[in-house]
Formats: structure tokens, sequence, C-alpha cells
């Protein structure tokens, strides 16, 4: 895939992607775009699926990109609440951190994360710099006010060689409001009101304060003119790869990409 960015070659892109592609198929995508409606009702399910996702995600990428695997490398997981995704990746052998500034969110589950979960925003992680071998982040930037910051961070943390993948619900697709959508359309502060009025209660991800609009357009942006890394692919993590191209249309991307997981390598 080359989405026409000034540092990325369609040679890197392929590379990059060659594993997770041959698993991007249509059966995949519609059982991730399935567990979405489980999301507030049975997050177990919900966080179970994306969890084992992620670890798959996270194995083809760096194996495409570096050769290796998972087995002794050190994730960082920006915005990692209750630790869903730890088991996972402990079964492949990494070392996995989530960093959470919300106290409550690191125990929401049962899961012993004593002396592994790190306290602290996203915005300026707590983290030495050139420190870790993968920096990913799964659905953390839309709920950041300012989310680039955080990629920067994430950017700062990952050693020379390892990869930063950040992944993010773009405003404009059909699940961009969240629990409030789809009259996220119509603005997102009403579509707040409509979910408190019918609901009783306001919702979870309350616009202008837990859930902002975040776009394509910006993600790409940012990800061509980061220094210090080369961006080795950007596509829609819940799309089969014969739908990736709807990344290289400007307007359509924002409706229909849903997801956009960019992927740099840093020098």
């Amino acid at each position: 895939m080359n989405i026409g960015a000034r540092n990325i070659g369609a040679g890197k892109s392929r590379s990059a992607t060659r594993h997770l592609a041959a698993r991007a198929t249509l059966r995949r995508a519609v059982g991730l775009l399935g567990d979405f409606r489980y999301e507030q009702t049975d997050p177990d399910r919900f966080y179970g699926a994306l969890a084992k996702d992620s670890v798959e995600l996270l194995r083809d990428l760096y194996l495409g990109a570096t050769g290796e695997g998972l087995d002794g490398r050190v994730i960082l997981d920006v915005g990692g609440g209750p630790g869903y995704f730890a088991d996972g990746f402990r079964q492949v052998g990494a070392r996995y951190i989530p960093v959470e500034p919300d106290p409550s969110e690191m125990h929401a589950r049962d899961i012993d994360l004593t002396g592994v979960a790190v306290r602290g925003s996203g915005m300026a992680l707590p983290i030495r710099s050139d420190s870790v071998d993968i920096c990913f982040s799964s659905n953390v930037a839309e709920h950041v006010p300012e989310p680039w910051t955080m990629a920067a961070e994430m950017l700062r943390v990952t050693k020379p060689g390892g990869l930063m993948v950040l992944s993010y619900t773009l405003w404009w697709g059909p699940f961009g409001g969240h629990e409030t959508g789809p009259w996220h359309y119509l603005g997102g502060e009403r579509a707040a009101r409509r979910y408190a009025r019918t609901q009783g209660h306001e919702p979870k991800n309350r616009f202008g304060t837990s859930l902002f609009a975040v776009h394509c357009g910006e993600g790409l942006r940012w990800a061509r003119g980061a220094a210090g890394a080369d961006l080795l692919a950007a596509f829609p993590r819940y799309h089969p790869r014969w739908a990736w191209w709807l990344v290289r249309v400007p307007g359509l991307r924002e409706l229909l990409v849903s997801n956009l997981v960019v992927v740099l390598r840093k020098h």
C-alpha cells in the first residue's frame, strides 16, 4: 500500500504488513466489528476479542518489520486500563507494561498488575526515552485532548529500531461517538445531551471531556512529519485487506476507515 507519504515506500509497507495482510480477511473484520456492540454491556467479551487481535496485530507487524517475534520484547500499552491485554502478551513471552492515568480504570477487573502497571498520562509518559521495543495504543487517542502530543510521547519512549503503533477511532466513522452514536453526526455535545436525556445518566465517554473528534487526515499528517521515524504503514484496523485503499482517499476515509492504524519505526 502506498499512501503517498513522503517517508513511506511501497516496499517498506508491504514488508511490514505482509503477515497481517494474510490474516486481514472479511471474516476477521465481521467478527471484530460485531464485538463493538458489547463494549458497554459485556466488556470482557469485547476487550477479550480485542486483546487477542492486538497480540496478533503487533506480532505480525513486528515480524514483518524486524523478522523477529515478541518473545522477550518490552511492550508499553498507553491507556492499558485494567490490563485486558496482559495475559495475551504474556502468553507470547512479551513483557507487557500498561500505562493508565485513571486508578479506577486500573482496578476495574480482577487482574494482578502489581509491579507492572504504571499510573501516568499518555501526554507525559513517566517512561525514559528509547526504552521499549513496541509502544502501542488502542482506541485511546480519541479520549485525550492532545492526541498528537501523546503520539510524540509514544515515539520518544520507543527504542531505535522499535515500532510505535497507534490505533484510534475516527470521529466521522460509525463508532466515532461511541455509545452516543450515531447522533454524534449532528454534533458531539448534542449527542451527549440526547444520551443523558434518553438513558437517564451521562455517557461514559463525554464529548469535550473524555471524547474528542480526531480524524484520519490529521493522523496521517502527523505520522508523515514525525521526526526520527519512518512511516511503515497506515491502514484501517478492522477492514479486510482489499479495503485498505480507503486510506488513500481524502473525505471518504473519514467516513469509512473507522479505525486508523499508523505504524512507525524509529531511527
